[in-house]
């Protein structure tokens, strides 16, 4: 794909080309997630692929770009009659920002009018105007979750539904949906991330040629953004006259047995979930070969749509990075070929790799890997044996983090008003409907027992006749719901000698990583602080990445004393900073240690006065208590009563623990207050 601008310089951009122009050339692939860092023209090459889009036919003035050929029977603004005379305009790309509302999304019904009057009034939304085109989502996992679940019901249906207190309307919603994300601003839910057909990862190149020449167009566009499209005007024309082409090649395609197999196979393998992945396989190798122009399906372009439709859907948690291994890949194509005589010289361009994965070669690398994963496992190990090996003064090397498990339901007491989420208690536009009010604004969720109740004693005075109910602004009523919110779940972690002892901080490190994979689960930010030695340290700002939170986790060393004032200290200033950024999003503090306090002046008086802070400012906690051995003094739980929180064992924090059922994060004296 040609474009004013350049991508020479970002790995993983032939792949992007590739898989936006096989979804221009069949949208039934069912779109691409683009992966990637910052600067990496994702959004650049996402818009490019508007231009090259094939104009479409559409009914004149119809708002919702029914095709004349065969137009919506359900359509708004029809019915249109078979055969009317269209006209053509470019496919539109429509953008749909991060913070929209649900009404911008699918639209607006007039409420006042459709009581009063019967009509159906109705304003399209963004999936309206992205039919047969594109829809793009910026910073898509960053999306609300009742945004994804609209796009998840209009992707997986092709149609919208607007309904508002039982007036409906429903129109055609079928896109090309597009999202770009950078993973280190947290990871999409697994139903809208299977819901993209491929997905593509990109970097900047490290290669000082490559890099110069981007800076180079760059200025050149920047020059004469006009002169600079002219020069790129004649090779667009080629690839959506290819386009074209393939797509009327498309139907000509055959799919045979043989590709079938080795498709299912390869899906099998990989132990993807469901049936989506091999019918997204088929349909991509079936543009690949449309693409080329051929008229039959190689193993080529199985193992191509293999490496764009199957990376995203083997996570089986957020922790795990997506990928595909190409050598269990090859040798299920292989297996799975139909050739009886196969031929037995490598392919030149697989490398020397090639002759060595077949004889006995494909287990090298583990042994390569070993003495570095046995580097941490050797250093809990050193520590029993009281001599750890130093990295400073009184620092251990990291340790691997026990198996995460299922942890109980920790939430902030009180009802908030943050952003939706599956935490604590909340206000939100979602959820069970508790009461009514007057709308400030736009009317969203209309409270019809309410409305009619304030609409009711007026009628007379507005001379009503007949069984029409006579409405007027005034008697609008909001429903008001109660939902859940996410929360900024801020772990202070003890990380000094102490929790050091006896592979303590293994099974620390597991209760945090069960944690954190319960704050994905409940779309919370996510912040941690670590103390140990001589001070404290903010070893991740709050994100919404629990991937990069987990990574810090695991690289976590310990040693050292214990400045537990410095780590609420430093807590206490996040919590503050982040309050001026996201007033409306409540805080809850973790805070994981065996209580004891050896660092500094005074250390025991001077972190009950830093706990004091949190407890009068009505900041809910948690201690997750890891004192252990026979003989244990309750340290933290003295230091859950100065907080004004609770204490858990790790034990306790277990789901399927007995130790009780759910535990609610406020104190016993704060319930009291």
């Amino acid at each position: 794909m040609s474009t004013p601008f350049p991508f020479t310089a970002v790995v993983g951009q032939d792949d992007l080309r590739l898989a936006l122009l096989l979804n221009a050339v069949s949208p039934a692939v069912g779109g691409v997630l683009v992966r990637g860092e910052k600067g990496t023209a994702k959004s650049t090459a996402v818009r490019a692929l508007s231009t090259l889009m094939p104009e479409v036919d559409v009914v004149p003035e119809c708002r919702f770009s029914c095709d004349p050929s065969s137009p919506d029977p359900a359509c708004p603004d029809g019915p249109h009659a078979p055969g009317t005379a269209g006209q053509s305009r470019p496919a539109r790309m429509v953008e749909l920002p991060v913070g929209a509302s649900e009404d911008r999304l699918v639209g607006a019904l007039d409420i006042e009018r459709a009581l009063s009057e019967g009509v159906k009034a109705f304003e399209p939304g963004l999936l309206a105007a992205a039919h047969r085109g594109i829809l793009y989502v910026d910073e898509v996992n960053l999306l609300h979750d009742h945004l994804v679940d609209l796009l998840l019901d209009a992707a997986a249906m092709g149609a919208s539904y607007v309904e508002r207190e039982g007036v409906s309307v429903r129109h055609a919603a079928r896109f090309l949906l597009v999202g770009t994300m950078n993973p280190e601003e947290g990871e999409l839910r697994p139903q809208l991330l299977d819901r993209f057909g491929l997905t593509v990862e990109v970097a900047a190149s490290r290669e000082p040629e490559q890099r110069v020449e981007v800076v180079r167009r760059r200025l050149a566009y920047d020059a004469d953004p006009a002169g600079f499209a002219a020069r790129w005007a004649d090779e667009e024309a080629d690839v959506r006259a290819r386009i074209v082409a393939a797509r009327k090649l498309l139907p000509s395609v055959r799919l045979g047995d043989g590709a079938l197999r080795q498709i299912a196979a390869t899906c099998a393998a990989f132990e993807v979930d469901g049936m989506r992945a091999d019918i997204v396989m088929a349909r991509t190798a079936t543009a690949l070969a449309a693409w080329a122009g051929r008229t039959d399906v190689l193993a080529e372009d199985v193992r191509q749509a293999a490496l764009l439709a199957l990376p995203h859907r083997r996570r089986r948690n957020p922790f795990d990075a997506p990928g595909l291994d190409e050598d269990k890949l090859d040798e299920t194509l292989e297996e799975f070929s139909g050739d009886d005589d196969p031929d037995p010289d490598p392919d030149p361009d697989q490398g020397p790799d090639g002759p060595d994965g077949g004889g006995g070669g494909g287990g090298q690398p583990e042994p390569d890997e070993g003495p570095q994963g046995d580097d941490t496992g050797a250093t809990p190990e050193a520590g029993e044996n009281g001599q750890p090996q130093p990295s400073g003064a009184g620092e251990q090397s990291a340790v691997r983090a026990a198996e995460p498990f299922r942890t109980k339901v920790l939430s902030v007491p009180g009802i908030g008003e943050g952003a939706a989420g599956r935490r604590s208690r909340a206000r939100t536009e979602h959820g069970r409907t508790t009461g009514s009010r007057r709308p400030r604004g736009a009317l969203t969720k209309l409270h019809l027992a309410a409305t009619v109740q304030a609409a009711a004693p007026h009628q007379r005075a507005r001379g009503r006749s007949g069984p029409g109910l006579v409405v007027r602004r005034d008697d609008l009523r909001q429903a008001t719901r109660e939902g859940r919110e996410g929360n900024l779940v801020l772990f202070v972690v003890d990380a000094s000698g102490s929790m050091a002892a006896r592979q303590r901080m293994s099974a620390v490190k597991g209760a945090v990583l069960s944690l954190l994979l319960d704050a994905y689960q409940r779309r919370d930010k996510v912040g941690l602080v670590t103390f140990r030695g001589s001070g404290a340290d903010v070893a991740l700002p709050p994100t919404s990445s629990v991937d990069a939170a987990a990574a810090r986790l695991e690289s976590l060393p310990t040693g050292g004393r214990t400045p537990l004032a410095a780590g609420l200290l430093r807590a206490h200033d996040v919590l503050r900073v982040e309050r001026l950024r996201d007033p409306a999003r409540r805080p809850l503090v973790v805070l994981v240690t065996d209580g004891r306090a050896t660092g500094g002046p005074e250390p025991v008086a001077l972190a009950g006065r830093a706990a004091r802070l949190f407890a009068a400012e009505g900041v809910a906690s948690v201690v997750v208590d890891c004192e252990s051995g026979p003989v244990r003094l309750g340290l933290a739980g003295q230091l859950a009563g100065e907080l004004g929180g609770t204490a858990v064992t790790l034990d306790e924090l277990r789901a399927d623990s007995i130790a009780g059922l759910v535990r609610d994060v406020q104190g016993t004296s704060r319930r009291a207050a």
